[in-house]
């Protein structure tokens, strides 16, 4: 878009015109992430004071919302996770076309919790990670996995999802898994990984997922920013 520099309407309005217009035609990354105010800038050819001055048009409309140290996103913008399809966190976000990586946090062999001793012995492998999207963290999945996990090295656990690191690790696919969704005030650790505050109210994914034996293949939790997060569940008829 080209501005008209003599036209009764303000520099700033024709910007958040053309804004509008892109937010309506789908026109920003899957996360919904607008340029900075100095790209706008530069694409414009103005100031990023007239650059801010049209994002507050937008934010006042409730079209989008400013993020402290992240940017500006398209109000309401959430990666959507299919609970009925048979797929990782990790994949999940891929799949939408998002800029997602994992960084592993914590990966080490532990005295398994009796409530999963059944399921993995004496021993498994603890294994949390972080998952940012356009480096911003939204989510961190905590994973209790057979004890062999454990000695992979973190930068091949950094790049493949769970269930590929399990499946090839056992040799044999996971069939199938139990999920369970609600929500939780954030411990101080975790709210400071994904950037909430102490007590703010995550969403938690329980899953359990499990081989064609019915032998269990990973127990997780992952506890996720709500507000850039939703749960689809598909009915087919």
């Amino acid at each position: 878009m080209t501005l008209v520099r003599n036209s009764p309407v303000s520099l700033y309005q024709q910007i958040a015109d053309q804004l509008r217009a892109d937010i309506a035609r789908g026109e920003f990354d899957p996360a919904g992430r607008l340029p900075s105010e100095a790209e706008m800038g530069a694409k414009f050819g103005v100031s990023r004071v007239t650059v801010r001055l049209a994002f507050d048009d937008l934010e006042r409309e409730g079209l989008i919302e400013r993020r402290k140290g992240k940017g500006t996103f398209v109000a309401g913008k959430q990666v959507r996770h299919r609970i009925d399809t048979l797929r990782s966190f990790h994949e999940t976000l891929k799949m939408q076309g998002l800029e997602a990586k994992m960084q592993v946090i914590d990966l080490r062999a532990i005295e398994t919790p009796e409530a999963l001793q059944l399921h993995f012995g004496k021993r498994c492998s603890l294994l949390e990670r972080l998952h940012i999207v356009s480096n911003d963290p939204i989510a961190v999945g905590r994973s209790f996995l057979p004890i062999g996990i454990s000695e992979i090295a973190k930068k091949d656990i950094e790049k493949r999802p769970t269930y590929a690191l399990i499946e090839d690790y056992a040799g044999r696919p996971i069939v199938n898994a139990e999920i369970a969704i609600g929500a939780r005030a954030t411990d101080r650790r975790i709210g400071s990984l994904v950037q909430a505050n102490s007590g703010a109210i995550l969403l938690v994914m329980e899953r359990n997922s499990y081989f064609a034996d019915g032998a269990c293949a990973e127990s997780s939790e992952f506890f996720i920013r709500p507000e850039r997060y939703k749960f689809v569940l598909s009915n087919h008829n």
